[in-house]
């Protein structure tokens, strides 16, 4: 199997639990032998959804024809992440505990949010990093103190007086399993002037009481804009399945071409991704989006780079370098008018 065939077996297997079709062509594909499941091993772990994979595949009934000593691998790597969720979802509801006693209300983001809404059949099917939220500009000071004050810190030399990126400076607990993100923006300039706290404050949601997530139509907007403008996707035209799936699954939740409607300004940006997915899960009806020139025209584009990982990897580089630099120039003009930030450049120098 090539790169592109085991992404979209992958694809088609990770939405069988709720795709009749692709259920019928997954199953036949697996009865055929024809799986390279070393590649498929490989390429699900690499995209995040090995327990995923694993756990959709368990609830249609095809390990039984699976090599035995890889059922055995999937159900152990599974098991781990079952229990990591647990922990990293117990240490969020400690966070957000302690935030509140202190009249802090976070909104949590991204896959400590999903755990937090049972978003998921099984707690072990996504793969979690860090716990972000976001807070208001008034509680952001605020938070990172009473994160400090029980046994959370930054132990890497970074800036902390100066907001650069989307988040302060990745802390940690020695007791605790995750790290965590406390955000002051949501997205990358430019696009958090459009996708920001003040635009998903009236529209969060309070799940068990206290804690608070966004609406379905917000992580709809928010899972697309973290892999196309945070992660460059968008220009680099590259696909992830931890991010498409769980668009994938928001879909089912609710309408994701209305969910995108509000954000006028990026809506094509947004709109290709809708697209993309809908082709790589063959076809899903519940993605909707609406078709035109540009979609076509970048997955026809996203297709023709799975086929040749050279270009795939020229075009990374080549978008990658251009914002490299253009992030280092922002950093520069800055230095001009901040000392700790011009500090911070010249510690970077010499130090190199």
């Amino acid at each position: 199997m090539s790169y592109k065939e085991t992404l979209f077996f992958i694809a088609k297997s990770l939405t069988i639990t709720h795709e009749e079709t692709n259920y019928a062509i997954v199953k036949n594909t697996i009865e055929s032998d024809k799986v390279d499941w070393d590649s498929v091993v490989k390429v699900s772990t690499e995209h995040y959804v090995f327990p995923a994979l694993y756990c959709n595949l368990k609830r249609k009934a095809l390990l039984s024809y699976l090599p035995q000593d890889l059922v055995e691998y999937m159900q152990h790597i599974a098991t781990l992440n079952k229990e990591r969720n647990l922990q990293i979802k117990k240490q969020a509801l400690e966070i957000n505990n302690l935030l509140q006693a202190q009249n802090i209300s976070p909104i949590f983001l991204k896959g400590a949010a999903f755990l937090l809404q049972d978003f998921y059949q099984d707690i072990a099917e996504r793969m979690i990093g860090d716990i972000d939220f976001i807070v208001s500009e008034e509680e952001y000071e605020a938070a990172i103190t009473v994160l400090k004050n029980n046994g959370y810190s930054n132990k890497i030399h970074k800036l902390e007086n100066v907001k650069l990126g989307k988040h302060y400076p990745r802390m940690t607990h020695d007791d605790k399993i995750a790290a965590v993100e406390v955000h002051f923006r949501i997205l990358k300039e430019p696009y958090d002037s459009t996708f920001n706290y003040d635009f998903i404050k009236q529209h969060t949601v309070v799940i068990h009481n206290s804690i608070r997530i966004l609406s379905f139509d917000h992580q709809v907007l928010h899972t697309i804009f973290n892999k196309q403008t945070n992660d460059l996707g968008y220009w680099f035209k590259t696909i992830s399945l931890r991010n498409s799936y769980d668009l994938f699954l928001l879909s089912k939740k609710t309408d994701t071409l209305r969910a995108i409607q509000p954000v006028t300004k990026y809506f094509d940006i947004l709109n290709v991704f809708l697209a993309s997915c809908h082709f790589i899960f063959n076809d899903a009806t519940s993605i909707n989006f609406a078709e035109n020139k540009k979609t076509t025209a970048y997955v026809k584009r996203q297709v023709e780079l799975l086929d040749s990982p050279k270009k795939m990897k020229s075009n990374k580089q080549v978008w990658q370098r251009y914002f490299n630099n253009k992030t280092r120039l922002k950093k520069l003009k800055l230095a001009f008018v901040n000392k700790d930030v011009r500090d911070h450049l010249f510690n970077l120098i010499f130090r190199r």
